[in-house]
């Protein structure tokens, strides 16, 4: 048995792989993994494994969000870049595309050729591209982000491109009458413009979509339809960096 481990930012993801294929998954919200089950001794972090009623395993390999990544105790500890592609190779057997990954707090695009890392791109420093941010608008508008993320006609234009001002902006349209289901597209319709220009720099046929925004039915129509290239969302998008570990 191997265990993956991305230590994200909004969640902890667990994976445990068997000759190669996943037996079970799990998810942790980051904080409470942390204040529960984890801490820091001697710059690494250590995990109460018995609390966690982890299967027995020969290895764990982990990843983390950022500068956030410590040293998990007892185990390896790879790069996240390197994770995200290891995991969209094998989750979709390709060996050239470009790979959006759209975390809780950050985004990261990679151009893959010839299944290595050949460029890169990330952003940690604002949450305006990031699940965080369509969490924050969901709460604004008073609807769930299932019911946000499928919505992408007729957006309304939301000018701001930070996370907090952003806010403001939808409050302000909110006010002058605009349709729910519009100021919903217009939402979206801000992710994709963050990460259009990043994503036309490494441009490849095929779009490989990870994070938890790959669930965002909205942005992944908008996307194919702005680039009009194929975009991949595998099995398990929010587990791919995970998966990337275990593998």
């Amino acid at each position: 048995m191997k265990i993956g481990l991305d230590l994200g930012s909004r969640y902890v993801k667990a994976v445990f792989m068997e000759a190669g294929q996943m037996q079970e998954h799990r998810l942790y919200d980051t904080l409470t993994f942390y204040r529960q089950f984890g801490r820091k001794v001697h710059d690494e972090l250590v995990i109460d494994q018995a609390a966690l009623a982890w299967p027995a395993y020969q290895e764990i390999v982990a990843t983390g969000y950022g500068r956030n990544l410590l040293r998990v105790a007892g185990g390896r500890t790879i790069p996240e870049l390197r994770a995200h592609v290891q995991g969209a190779l094998a989750q979709t057997g390709l060996r050239d595309f470009t790979l959006l990954d759209l975390g809780g707090q950050d985004s990261k695009v990679i151009q893959v050729a010839g299944g290595r890392m050949v460029d890169f791109r990330t952003n940690d420093k604002c949450a305006a591209s990031s699940g965080r941010y369509l969490e924050n608008m969901a709460t604004v508008l008073g609807v769930d982000v299932t019911w946000l993320g499928q919505h992408w006609e007729d957006p309304v234009e939301l000018s701001s491109t930070c996370a907090v001002f952003g806010e403001s902006e939808l409050i302000g349209r909110i006010v002058e009458g605009h349709e729910l289901e519009r100021l919903a597209a217009g939402v979206n319709y801000t992710i994709v413009k963050r990460v259009e220009p990043l994503l036309r720099e490494m441009l490849s046929p095929a779009l490989v979509f990870t994070g938890g925004v790959a669930y965002n039915q909205a942005v992944r129509h908008m996307l194919a339809t702005m680039l009009g290239v194929e975009v991949i969302v595998p099995e398990y998008p929010q587990l791919n960096g995970a998966i990337g570990c275990a593998v």
